[in-house]
């Protein structure tokens, strides 16, 4: 995945790999006055000590021997160091050289901020403020889309539970899904109150369907009618009776979900 910064006006590029977000020294570099190449900063004695205590922390394969030989010669007129050396030499993960579209020198969050002091005090106060929102928003992203998926993972319980005990061998595609239709309007009459048909009716100018307009406290009260749903149906009972049953579970959550501060947060979240 990869996302954009703007930090001074340089267009700076962040990608993800395996969970840990490196940003491009490369686009920094644009933002710094003069004509300088990251090698004139892993060249500082400084620069090599913190990447080597960073590797040190975070990589068990870090080659301390190498490290030791380039430490004894960092800050030296005759010593010179590209990233790609620095990664072949000591196993280093912090800073990676890409090639393709987004290429460039990349590094680790830690590595990048430290960088940005190298290009300036302010650089880098903008560099974390605005990496600090762009984390704050795939947040309130990430909030969205755990709710979805939690409400797909259920439905795929319910549909399994429905295909096991109410589906008699030998039902045609047509039949199989008027039952699953069926059932899906159990939990929309149990929770909202109308089938999926009655809501369309109702609602002519609207794409989607029921559920797509569901706050958050209805998908994660929707989730759990899901789950007891499937308990009923293995236990044999009736779809009246369940209907009865995940109708007063429906009120009785739904009272302690719409009084719930979190999922209140959740909701200003999904608004915005």
């Amino acid at each position: 995945m990869n996302n954009k910064l703007m930090v001074n006006g340089a267009e700076i590029s962040v990608t993800t790999i395996e969970d840990k977000d490196y940003i491009s020294l490369t686009d920094m570099l644009k933002a710094k006055d003069g004509d300088f190449f990251i090698s004139d900063w892993l060249r500082n004695r400084n620069t090599v000590e913190f990447l080597g205590i960073w590797e040190q922390i975070h990589n068990p394969n870090f080659n301390y021997g190498e490290f030791a030989i380039i430490r004894s010669q960092a800050g030296l007129n005759s010593y010179k160091l590209s990233v790609k050396e620095w990664v072949e030499k000591t196993n280093a993960i912090g800073l990676m050289a890409r090639a393709g579209r987004y290429g460039g020198t990349y590094a680790y969050k830690d590595i990048a901020f430290e960088f940005g002091m190298w290009i300036s005090p302010e650089f880098k106060i903008y560099l974390i403020k605005e990496f600090e929102r762009l984390k704050e928003q795939e947040q309130q992203l990430l909030g969205w889309d755990i709710k979805r998926n939690l409400a797909k993972i259920n439905y795929r319980i319910h549909t399994d539970a429905i295909k096991e005990n109410l589906i008699p061998p030998e039902l045609s595609a047509r039949q199989m899904s008027l039952v699953y239709a069926s059932e899906a309007d159990v939990l929309n009459m149990a929770l909202f109150g109308k089938t999926a048909k009655q809501w369309r009716d109702e609602n002519p100018g609207l794409k989607g369907n029921i559920r797509d307009y569901a706050n958050v406290s209805q998908l994660v009260c929707l989730s759990n009618l899901e789950n007891l749903n499937a308990v009923f149906i293995n236990e044999g009972i009736p779809q009246a009776e369940r209907l009865a049953k995940l109708n007063a579970i429906a009120i009785s959550q739904m009272k302690v979900l719409t009084e719930d501060h979190r999922m209140l947060q959740l909701e200003s979240y999904d608004e915005s």
